[in-house]
């Protein structure tokens, strides 16, 4: 599970901003956090509010770059056997903050988590060129630190570590240990960390255009389990049903496709949705199959969410999603923040951005689960949670946010709009 991302100097956040998972000890909704210890609880949720542009997909983006970055430098890259996808690429580069008259190359990132019952705490600094620092803790013990190319290691890994002491200036040297390292060490030093990207981190970053609205089945993954095992698909169906889309289940057969690209047949595994077909007098007559591109944009972003949120809830994770709310009615986005703030979740985390202020309630969030992203005169964005401003346990959040009472709203003088250029 998360404790805490940190970003500094990249796109809109020039100064250092941290997204911290640990919960006050309010007493308000106790099954929206996961007891980790007696002295420390981690949230199931959190919510990204904030005005257009002021950087609440910045750092989504930032997460989603950390992991891209240390990954693209492995030899062996980042899979995951568990999912399929035709996911639209999103490649995020390097981009600090341009905003100012003296422009930092330099940006950095840093993440605790806990996984496996270990905490680790990975970071690094890094320009387009080269990376400046890097560290590794486990359980607060350092594994390296990194200044420039010179390396220094805790005393329980020197010997371990210290053979493999030559690196490139712009390589993490996680990626050169990932490398060089015998199975046995690799598993001691590196096998935590890639488990929890591997199986546990998952930044939701799909991008929708307007025009491939009817063609969202290209960026929806469909899990390897909706295919071959039946009880998941199971589960899928019940949400589907649940949500009143019209679909009754999933029908999976195995047909020959023609490949455009490379010219050939092949045989694959199908999946269709299937709906019933009704008489005149409302009776159900028969069913019908319809290819998943008929379905609503709605529809197929929520097939897409349901999938890792079973496996998460399930098997733990972090879902972490940029405007989670896009296309899907407010009921169903309640209905995924009800899934995970829910007694049944033990161990899933949501992160997301969203506009909707009906969820933006004392009888949905916790204060510490209401985090707002504002940016300044300068372009500079940073975040702040709702229990950061001393808000009383019974305040209207969503009035009050509207109000302006929180910040992070648009500032816009709408008497002059409506009086001057519509009038104009």
């Amino acid at each position: 599970m998360l404790l805490m991302f940190k970003v500094k100097n990249y796109t809109s956040f020039k100064n250092e901003a941290i997204l911290d998972m640990r919960a006050t000890a309010y007493v308000q909704h106790p099954t929206h956090v996961v007891r980790i210890n007696d002295k420390q609880s981690l949230l199931k949720i959190t919510a990204l509010y904030g005005a257009n542009a002021s950087g609440k997909s910045n750092l989504i983006s930032a997460m989603f770059f950390f992991e891209q970055y240390i990954f693209s430098q492995f030899i062996t890259k980042k899979g995951n056997e568990n999912f399929e996808s035709n996911e639209i690429g999103m490649k995020i580069e390097l981009e600090p903050f341009n905003l100012s008259d003296n422009i930092n190359n330099a940006s950095e990132f840093d993440i605790i988590f806990l996984h496996n019952e270990k905490q680790i705490q990975y970071g690094f600094e890094c320009t387009t060129k080269e990376v400046l620092n890097e560290w590794l803790f486990i359980d607060d013990k350092k594994v390296f630190e990194r200044t420039g190319t010179e390396l220094s290691f805790g005393n329980k890994y020197q010997k371990m570590l210290g053979t493999y002491k030559k690196l490139p200036a712009e390589r993490l040297y996680i990626a050169v240990l990932e490398y060089f390292l015998d199975e046995e060490a690799k598993k001691i030093v590196l096998g935590d960390f890639i488990s929890f990207f591997n199986k546990k981190y998952n930044v939701f970053t799909e991008i929708l255009f307007e025009s491939t609205v009817k063609g969202l089945l290209g960026t929806v993954g469909l899990s390897k389990k909706l295919v071959s095992n039946k009880v998941y698909r199971k589960k899928v169906e019940h949400y589907l049903r649940l949500i009143d889309v019209g679909i009754k289940r999933l029908d999976v057969q195995t047909e020959t496709i023609f490949n455009e690209r490379t010219g050939k047949k092949k045989k694959e595994k199908v999946v269709r949705a299937v709906h019933d077909i009704y008489d005149e007098s409302g009776n159900i007559v028969g069913e019908k199959l319809f290819d998943l591109r008929q379905e609503s944009a709605g529809t197929l972003r929520f097939l897409g969410y349901i999938q890792n949120i079973i496996e998460m809830i399930s098997n733990g994770g972090v879902f972490i999603v940029d405007e989670m709310s896009a296309r899907l009615h407010p009921l169903l986005t309640k209905l995924i923040v009800d899934i995970f703030s829910s007694s049944q979740n033990k161990k899933a985390q949501l992160i997301f951005t969203t506009h909707d202020i009906s969820l933006l309630n004392n009888n949905q969030f916790r204060r510490d689960e209401v985090v707002f992203i504002d940016k300044n005169e300068r372009g500079e964005s940073g975040l702040y949670a709702l229990s950061d401003l001393k808000v009383c346990e019974d305040a209207t959040f969503n009035k009050d946010y509207l109000q302006g009472k929180y910040g992070a709203i648009p500032i816009f003088n709408y008497d002059e709009i409506m009086g001057g250029e519509l009038n104009g």
